[in-house]
């Protein structure tokens, strides 16, 4: 499946990765903080993370540090107070806004949007409710999900206004509460929400209602026009290479994904989130509610909410978390409050493994047993083929597909064929969609990308086959479904 979903959110917290790592465990006489910095530079020297990272064990800083550079055209090192774009880390903020206004008495959660919202179609404004827009469970669709989002949509401006009326005629893709499906529109409308009952913009309520109170000093709403000190440049990985993100208007991913922050003023955050400085402790609870069976956990109001285990013993942890993936970044903001534990990593080339880092980084903290990465398989397929063709490309991952030094891992072999798709070598995407397919082939999303891509080469077969048995393995693929009804006509 094109990668849409790379907007605002990364859906790594609504599945499980299963890949090849060695498990370790590393010598007591390493304090956590240099297990993790050992981690992390592994992580580093192999090109699997680029950014900043802050790691609190008991409410108490034990671990931060840049690697990688924020930007690469000059050489500038990221370093703590990095300037990252956040994604879909941004929805927990816009959640925040909202109770503050059910707090003051102006918004009522079982409320339709239409009380505040009145000029909002009826027909399903009337059916859905606050609680549902943050819960992703309206049936609104999914604009980022929409076929023409990247090269259409994304790059120009819009005001709330205007970009609401491009989905809110559209029907609900189910009755509203009935199931999750994660939704950008969603907590768009609750943005254009904040700004009609407050009267101020969101960017302003987010100032004066969160940033000011917490000193969040590096964090705020982000204008590619502004001259912003410590900003990170978005790049993306093809293979071993990088190139420059591509550009997405700021207006398009607003209360959804629009914020950027440095790791040290996530913790800032995350530290008022055991305090009343922002709410009360009764309205704050219903932030980490499990409202909605989602993925392996569930979700609150902007938040994923899963529990783990918790080494060998017998009990869980419940981690409290959200990702988040936007043009050149992505980021993931992990806590874990009866330890008062954190994990913030902020990214800034593109389809980092952060769930599986964050992963390793909880196990360090709890002295459990952890994983140390392998090389990408990949990443250097893709440098081979570049290099000296399909060919040898083929031969490479059969060889090494089942080796001890590289990682298989189904996202990042989609990335690298969409990366090949979107640069117009289709018959190097299809090979590596080929290649994804076999490896997994009980994915729907590996079908999907290999269904687009035939469809991109004029193989009009190939592309109905492989569709098919995308929405055949995951029934809850829109997308696939829209594109067979169009080409089965």
């Amino acid at each position: 499946m094109n990668q849409h979903s790379k907007y605002f959110v990364c859906k790594t917290l609504l599945i499980v990765l299963f890949v090849q790592l060695a498990t370790v465990t590393v010598s007591n006489g390493q304090t956590k903080a240099e297990k993790i910095d050992q981690l992390m530079s592994l992580y580093s020297g192999y090109g699997q993370f680029n950014g900043s990272v802050l790691v609190a064990d008991g409410g108490k800083v034990i671990y931060k540090k840049g690697f990688g550079m924020a930007n690469m055209e000059w050489n500038i090192p990221n370093q703590t107070d990095t300037k990252h774009r956040l994604g879909s880390v941004t929805k927990q903020f816009t959640s925040m806004l909202i109770l503050q206004l059910v707090e003051q008495g102006k918004i009522k959660l079982d409320s339709p949007i239409t009380t505040y919202l009145p000029d909002y179609p009826k027909k399903s404004g009337d059916q859905i409710t606050i609680h549902q827009l943050l819960t992703h469970t309206s049936g609104i669709p999914n604009y980022t999900s929409f076929p023409n989002f990247v090269k259409e949509v994304s790059i120009n401006l819009y005001s709330p206004e205007a970009f609401v009326k491009t989905f809110a005629n559209l029907p609900l893709e189910f009755t509203p509460g009935e199931k999750f499906a994660y939704s950008n529109s969603g907590y768009f409308l609750l943005g254009y929400i904040i700004e009609k009952v407050s009267g101020k913009s969101y960017e302003q309520c987010l100032q004066d209602n969160i940033l000011t109170p917490l000193k969040m000093n590096n964090t705020g709403y982000d204008h590619l026009e502004t001259i912003l000190k410590n900003r990170a440049s978005g790049y993306e990985k093809k293979g071993k290479d990088y190139s420059n993100a591509n550009y997405l208007d700021m207006s398009i991913p607003y209360a959804a994904g629009s914020l950027y922050s440095t790791v040290e003023d996530l913790y800032l955050w995350d530290q008022a989130l055991y305090t009343e400085q922002l709410l009360s402790t009764k309205n704050r609870e219903l932030l980490f509610n499990s409202y909605i069976p989602a993925g392996p956990g569930f979700y609150g109001y902007g938040w994923f909410i899963n529990k783990v285990p918790n080494g060998e013993s017998k009990d869980s942890l419940t981690v409290v978390e959200h990702s988040g993936g936007i043009n050149g970044f992505n980021t993931i903001v992990s806590r874990i409050p009866s330890d008062k534990n954190l994990v913030v990593l902020l990214n800034n080339t593109g389809g980092a493994k952060l769930n599986e880092i964050s992963t390793a980084i909880r196990n360090i903290l709890y002295n459990t047993p952890y994983s140390l990465p392998k090389k990408s398989l990949a990443s250097e397929l893709v440098a081979i083929i570049l290099e000296r063709g399909i060919v040898s490309g083929l031969t490479f991952f059969n060889e090494n597909k089942k080796s001890d030094t590289y990682a298989l891992n189904e996202s990042e072999m989609n990335n690298e064929g969409y990366q090949f798709l979107q640069t117009g070598k289709v018959k190097e995407a299809i090979a590596i969609f080929k290649l994804n397919v076999e490896s997994f082939p009980k994915s729907g999303n590996t079908y999907d990308s290999l269904g687009e891509a035939y469809l991109k080469d004029g193989d009009k077969k190939g592309a109905i086959l492989n569709y098919k048995k995308s929405v055949e393995l995951d029934p809850n693929n829109q997308n696939g479904k829209k594109v067979l009804e169009e080409i089965t006509k």
